[in-house]
């Protein structure tokens, strides 16, 4: 395992739809070298909303309605189901390291699937292929055949995250805890941090969908950003997930260092998949802050955490489902936005 050490670190030492004309203008000052660029280069790609904060402080933002009204996260979804095992760790009900078998009776006598642990399904390389855009129920995500050996290869998609939702639904279950895994979520985390006004869509099974669900503000997901770069604690202080499970959340496999426990790192990274690829900030590290990580979802959603800088930064866009149906690639690129918004350094 190759262990991402100073991105934990930082972030452990830092708790010490349509878009409107009129919501795309910045309302405060360039607080930032490029705030207005980058909302300028935002919109230029379908953007919705720009929202930034520097060490707890709105220092650029598009338009005050435009970071109120909930968008689609799409996978930027993933990086909760991360914070949602952090969470389990402190409560007791699972170990990273576990086996998904002790858990999932059905995968116990499998020479291979008997072999998988809870991390490496949030890695992403328990052996299972998906679909992108096309989640499974929680019960065919158990069904789903294996192609590669747990551990050898990095396969990103929503099989994962909806057997992590089988799992951790079962964990409530056996604790005679509501076993509804967004309940559980919206119990430990979002109500404590402050988010109450998100909406999660749910899967033709009737549960939440882990890898695709959430619908948030740019100010709501920038909460969740604020409380990353707490460390995992509250508005109050409290610590509310593991410490050590929530370090973990930021190394990287060895199939692929780019990708933490659903959250991407800016690493380098051999993994041939798509998704790492189709990022431009494997090309261009030397341009980037070393501890930047990040939750992204298509079309372009992103929450950025830069913790040596202090900052939480939003964008939401309009997804172009018309170019996803004919296959032509996104022109939205990370490093662009981010030298923008930093300045070119």
């Amino acid at each position: 395992m190759k262990v991402i050490s100073h991105i934990a670190a930082a972030l452990l030492l830092a708790a010490c739809t349509t878009r409107p004309a009129n919501l795309i203008e910045s309302t405060l000052p360039d607080t930032l070298p490029g705030c207005s660029e980058a909302i300028a280069y935002s919109q230029a790609h379908r953007g919705l909303s720009v929202l930034v904060l520097q060490n707890g402080e709105l220092v650029c933002s598009t338009g005050a309605a435009s970071i109120e009204t909930p968008y689609e996260l799409w996978s930027g979804t993933k990086s909760f189901v991360g914070v949602m095992a952090a969470a389990a760790v402190q409560d007791g009900l699972l170990t990273l390291d576990e086996l998904a078998a002790d858990t999932l009776a059905e995968w116990s006598d499998d020479p291979v699937k008997s072999r998988v642990t809870l991390r490496q399904i949030l890695w992403m390389v328990e052996g299972q292929p998906s679909e992108i855009g096309n989640p499974p129920g929680y019960a065919g995500a158990v069904e789903v055949a294996f192609n590669a050996a747990p551990g050898a290869q990095f396969q990103y998609g929503p099989v994962p995250m909806q057997l992590f939702g089988e799992i951790l639904r079962r964990k409530l279950a056996a604790a005679g805890l509501h076993a509804d895994p967004l309940a559980y979520f919206d119990r430990r985390i979002l109500r404590p941090i402050g988010i109450t006004g998100y909406r999660w869509r749910q899967g033709t099974d009737g549960y939440p969908l882990m890898p695709q669900g959430a619908l948030m503000s740019a100010r709501e997901w920038s909460v969740f950003g604020e409380f990353i770069l707490r460390g995992g604690r509250g508005p109050d202080g409290t610590q509310l997930v593991s410490p050590e499970a929530f370090a973990q959340m930021f190394e990287g496999s060895e199939a692929n260092p780019a990708y933490g426990l659903t959250w991407w790192l800016a690493r380098p990274s051999p993994s041939p998949d798509p998704v790492t690829r189709g990022s431009d900030i494997r090309q261009n590290l030397d341009r980037l802050p070393t501890d930047l990580v990040l939750a992204s979802g298509a079309g372009g959603q992103r929450l950025y955490l830069i913790p040596s800088r202090g900052l939480v930064i939003v964008r939401q866009a309009d997804l172009d489902l018309d170019a996803i149906r004919a296959g032509r690639s996104s022109e939205w690129r990370d490093t662009e936005f981010l030298s923008l918004l930093l300045g070119k350094t």
